[in-house]
């Protein structure tokens, strides 16, 4: 068994401390009411509030908690199918490894076919438009609940469970990041299904609805604006789904406990903030010529280009280095017995993910046009994360590294936009 782990002294405290995270608990599901009711608002403008706030019972329904219950209880079913291989996590500090069903992809089909099913049976998918409100409600009060039990759930195990920034004897703090770093009920792991499945599924099935609504109102065919954001957002969960395996090596993951950050960034900021461009189109139209659309594809398909082509070859280095397509690489031998890439992808910034991140992420907020902020929100709120994700990457990195860190650093200097930062 593993040593006891200290707990997390105040200075390595994330997020503003005690007192960050205690505002964040209020601002976060705040920020996500604004954002909705801004979105289906005639001014659309994010610094203030819509002229006429809906009443408090528009907020709040038993017929949106059940579905989303029935959502959650559907995506848990599927999860548990034994269907598609199963893999093994990190080594914990106990030394030992969790099993996890890689069957992510095979979900996302599952569930694509019971929509399609729905749908030929006349499913009124369009009007979950309607419900936006009182699903954002329901999935934050499920988050708030869920995090409780875990942060209760989290003093039953022993102390070589616990993540490694979540115990510092904070309640705020501790609920906030989370305790534990992989609570499970038997082979179900709740942060592992909550981080690809429900909110991310979700957020298609939102797209398409605003798409299916948008239609009707077009009596017939939805806007090119529409199409756009729906199949570039789609290739995204799609392609997150097909490389599930790859999330078993991220923070989230081998590093973060699970209290309400993940949880109601999981359950409830995913598919109600990320399907903002889709929101926005359906109640603010927007015409777009084909050669400006093409632009817009092609801004797209570099950002993939580089998403991609970035993680595959980290992947394939973390499973094989001795894999011919990663073999010729150079790299920084560490103390640990690691190697860093430091060429290839990984010799032009320290994340090329995030810039690809960064460019799709603009190029399925163009659609949207430019006379609204709106839109491009989740282009700035993006930014924030992944700023302050490579932050803390990088602090992690220099502990667990040191002098073979600074000498990558120092071969690349730049983090994520080369030349600029």
């Amino acid at each position: 068994m593993a040593p006891p782990q200290p707990p997390t002294g105040p200075g390595d405290l994330e997020f503003g401390g005690p007192l960050g995270t205690a505002a964040m608990l209020l601002l976060l599901p705040a920020t996500l009411f604004h954002l909705l009711l801004t979105c289906h608002s005639g001014a659309c403008s994010l610094v203030s509030l819509p002229p006429e706030l809906p009443p408090a019972a528009a907020f709040w329904s038993p017929g949106a908690l059940l579905l989303l219950l029935l959502w959650l209880g559907l995506q848990a079913a599927l999860y548990l199918l034994p269907m598609g291989k199963v893999s093994q996590g990190m080594m914990l500090r106990d030394k030992s490894h969790l099993q996890y069903p890689i069957n992510g992809f095979r979900c996302l089909g599952l569930t694509a076919l019971l929509v399609g099913l729905g749908l030929a049976g006349g499913l009124p998918l369009g009007s979950l438009s309607e419900l936006l409100l009182p699903l954002a409600s329901a999935a934050t009060a499920i988050a708030f609940i869920l995090s409780l039990l875990l942060y209760l759930k989290s003093f039953t195990v022993p102390p070589s469970a616990l993540a490694p920034g979540g115990n510092s004897g904070n309640v705020i703090y501790d609920f906030f990041l989370g305790r534990e770093l992989n609570p499970r009920f038997g082979f179900f792991d709740l942060k592992y299904f909550c981080e690809l499945r429900p909110g991310m599924i979700g957020w298609a099935l939102i797209n398409l609805a605003m798409l299916l609504r948008e239609a009707e109102r077009r009596g017939g065919w939805p806007s090119l604006s529409m199409g756009l954001v729906n199949a570039f957002q789609l290739l995204y969960v799609v392609d997150a789904l097909w490389n599930e395996e790859a999330v078993l090596t991220t923070m989230d993951i081998i590093h973060d406990g699970f209290g309400f950050m993940l949880a109601f960034g999981d359950l409830a900021w995913v598919p109600f903030v990320y399907s903002l461009q889709a929101q926005y189109l359906l109640n603010h139209p927007q015409s777009l010529e084909l050669p400006v659309a093409g632009a817009i594809c092609l801004l797209f398909a570099i950002g993939y280009f580089i998403f991609r082509g970035a993680n595959t070859q980290k992947n394939t280095f973390r499973r094989d280095p001795s894999d011919p397509s990663v073999a010729g690489l150079e790299t920084i031998p560490t103390a640990t017995g690691r190697r860093l890439l430091v060429s290839g992808w990984w010799g032009m910034v320290r994340h090329p993910n995030y810039l690809g991140d960064l460019i799709m992420a603009l190029a399925w907020s163009l659609p949207c046009g430019v006379t609204h902020l709106l839109p491009y929100f989740y282009v700035v709120y993006f930014t924030i994360l992944l700023v302050h994700r490579e932050d803390r990457d990088e602090r992690q990195c220099l502990q667990k590294y040191g002098l073979a860190w600074r000498e990558y650093c120092a071969r690349v200097p730049y983090r994520i936009v080369p030349y600029v930062y």
